[in-house]
């Protein structure tokens, strides 16, 4: 809104008369001088000279049509195609009909006749057109991004469905663009360089859509729609597309992502477009391989599936359907391997679709919180069920349960599973937590100051996952954990790749630097056991013992373990 600010400041409006009979201008200028101020200019080449200078402030141009060096028409054509100073109106100054018509179509916003009508009718002209513009700026300035010059995303449904109101038979296709880790450009880089990308992006899109026809718009901080006339060749032009906009901002680490709704006549309104677009779109958010992709029926019933998960999630609660399994850790430092520990598991026992792996709901939980809940159902299981073996057993059997990242940010974490060792009277070194690796470099600061206060408590805390996030070694040293679990990636190849295993000796040797023990997951054959136990590991866990088992038949290998 520069331009109508500009174009108010002051008492008076600003009007330019541009006509080479001196007479003329300044007949026309006593009619207008008690309104606005005004300014002159004697042919077409001096008024634009003029207007480039004072397009911010000039309200309007009034001009004749038959001047020497640049004539009326050849200046109307030079303002409409500038995207500035086409907001500046003009009224042309004419006698001829013809030239009425043909001005209006060069973009004239009204006109006055000669000889001049009486001065209350041309100020009213005047008056007209200015307010008019005024308002087509307001107008324009709401419909449209500040910073990238595309529409809003209110404005662009409402021009969308107008488009396909009008051409009913025009095939339309939903496009999704999002910048891959935006948040990050503008903490590392500042604003003003995340505004440039944004700007850069918009200025492509924009070009994008002039040549091919549609709208776009930025709907959100770093995310773009685009619908455009159906295509078949999204494939070979994307890649090229993505190529030009990091071309185009110098910089190669930053990407994008493209997800894409081809019109397949199904009868979605433009909204639902978007969103499939948008679904496909999130697919992609931590792929590197490709930066685009397009929805599908797999993606549609695979949205669907996630949703009842979702809106089942808390009858499974309510019903117990989730079931706690448990895995069993052996200790490996003696001569024979000893049950010391376990691992809490859930399973999901659906009443229509079965078993659920944890690899559908688990991170579909973790996108939208919903986790808490599931992890706290497990705390809870995990400790009733610690309590049982040691009520029916007589045995007292660790078990080490998740703790994930949004956890570790509750304020209320620590009196949360006090209450549940408490409610079970249970100590908290029997109630072990797992974090991962990868949370501890989530603010990591925080996350040590909430792990320094649980073991201050008398919790066991286990870095899951070790080796598979980006903990550097300078920041283990400070980092509280009273285990390392290595990530099992590590020891599938461990007695076949001669690198793997002195990856993980290097990970023992880390971790009795920091003196503390080593759990290995994923041992499935007694070789790896074998060699894992000649290096230096003290903890076993994978399917050679046991897979995750529900507790009845965790009871079978403790009773086994009493009677060696």
């Amino acid at each position: 809104m520069q331009e109508l600010l500009g174009r108010q400041k002051g008492l008076f409006r600003q009007i330019l008369i541009v006509d080479d009979e001196p007479i003329e201008r300044e007949m026309l200028g006593n009619m207008l001088d008690k309104e606005y101020e005004v300014c002159y200019a004697e042919n077409g080449e001096q008024a634009l000279d003029v207007i480039r200078d004072h397009k911010l402030t000039l309200s309007l141009v009034i001009l004749d049509l038959h001047m020497p060096k640049l004539d009326g028409y050849s200046l109307l054509e030079i303002l409409r195609a500038d995207a500035e100073l086409r907001l500046i109106p003009a009224i042309v100054l004419t006698s001829e009909k013809e030239a009425e018509v043909k001005s209006l179509q060069l973009g004239a916003a009204d006109f006055i006749t000669k000889p001049y009508d009486v001065p209350e009718v041309i100020n009213a002209r005047v008056r007209r057109s200015i307010e008019l513009a005024e308002d087509s700026i307001i107008i324009h300035e709401t419909e449209r991004d500040s910073l990238t010059g595309l529409f809003n995303k209110e404005f662009f449904y409402e021009y969308g469905r107008r488009l396909e109101n009008h051409n009913e038979d025009m095939s339309m296709d939903a496009i999704v663009l999002d910048i891959n880790r935006f948040h990050l450009v503008n903490e590392l880089y500042g604003r003003s360089y995340g505004d440039f990308i944004l700007k850069t992006i918009g200025e492509s899109i924009h070009g994008l859509v002039q040549r091919t026809g549609g709208l776009a718009c930025r709907s959100d901080t770093n995310s773009f729609c685009i619908y455009l006339p159906h295509r078949e060749d999204y494939e070979e032009q994307l890649p090229l597309h993505a190529e030009k906009f990091a071309r185009r901002i110098g910089d190669y680490k930053i990407s994008i992502r493209v997800g894409i709704f081809p019109d397949d006549g199904s009868g979605l309104d433009l909204e639902q477009r978007f969103d499939r677009a948008r679904l496909a779109c999130s697919k992609l958010r931590n792929s590197y391989t490709t930066c685009y992709t397009f929805y599908n029926t797999k993606l549609h019933d695979k949205e669907l599936y996630s949703e009842r998960l979702i809106n089942d999630m808390d009858r499974a609660l309510e019903e117990k359907q989730f079931k706690v399994y448990y895995q069993p850790k052996y200790n490996i430092r003696g001569e024979k391997p000893v049950l010391s520990s376990a691992e809490a598991l859930i399973r999901w026992v659906h009443p229509e679709f079965g078993m659920v792996s944890p690899g559908d709901f688990i991170p579909l939980f973790e996108d939208n919180g919903l986790i808490q809940k599931l992890d706290r159902y497990v705390w809870r299981e995990a400790a009733a069920q610690i309590r049982d073996w040691k009520n029916r057993l007589g045995v007292t059997l660790p078990v080490s349960v998740n703790v994930s990242r949004v956890d570790i940010f509750d304020p209320m974490l620590e009196s949360i599973l006090e209450e549940i060792v408490n409610a079970n009277v249970l100590k908290p070194e029997e109630f072990l937590l797992e974090v991962t690796e990868s949370a501890y470099t989530d603010n990591s600061q925080q996350i040590i100051d909430t792990v320094n206060s649980l073991r201050r408590k008398g919790f066991k805390v286990e870095m899951d996952d070790f080796g598979s996030g980006y903990s550097s070694l300078n920041m283990l040293t400070s980092l509280p954990i009273d285990a390392l679990k290595l990530d099992m990636k590590f020891i599938r190849n461990i007695c076949s790749d001669s690198k793997e295993r002195r990856m993980v000796e290097i990970m023992i040797e880390i971790a009795d630097f920091l003196e503390v023990p080593v759990i290995a997951e994923g041992v499935e054959v007694k070789e790896q056991l074998d060699l894992l136990k000649e290096i230096g590991c003290d903890i076993i866990q994978g399917y050679y013992f046991s897979k995750p088992v529900p507790p009845e038949d965790l009871d079978k290998l403790i009773e086994q373990e009493d009677g060696k």
